[in-house]
């Protein structure tokens, strides 16, 4: 596995530990990470949207999935990009998550 994929999936086990206080699902299975991308070998970048634009968490989630991000050896830098575009929605959720709250 060459560096790069294998920090990315680092900083994805990182994220599957954040929760959403509203969904008792990790935010990585419940689809709000749209991209997590190493850039020069050991910068991130995270692209991510929440559940809803008006989402309680707006201001703590992204801060928290830096903070996460951050903490994996080898990152030097992180970068996170909010977006509602495309909106979030359930069908976004794995099938585990799906699973999870009875859905699937």
């Amino acid at each position: 596995m060459n560096t790069d994929a294998h920090l990315r999936d680092k900083v994805i086990e990182a994220l599957q530990t954040i929760y959403d206080p509203e969904i008792p699902i990790n935010i990585y299975e419940l689809g709000l990470i749209y991209e997590v991308r190493v850039v020069d070998g050991a910068a991130v970048h995270i692209l991510m949207t929440l559940t809803t634009p008006n989402c309680p968490s707006a201001q703590s989630l992204p801060a928290e999935v830096e903070q996460k991000a951050r903490s994996v050896e080898g990152v030097t830098d992180v970068t996170v990009q909010i977006t509602f575009d495309p909106p979030w929605d359930k069908t976004m959720m794995s099938e585990a998550a799906l699973f999870q709250i009875g859905l699937f």
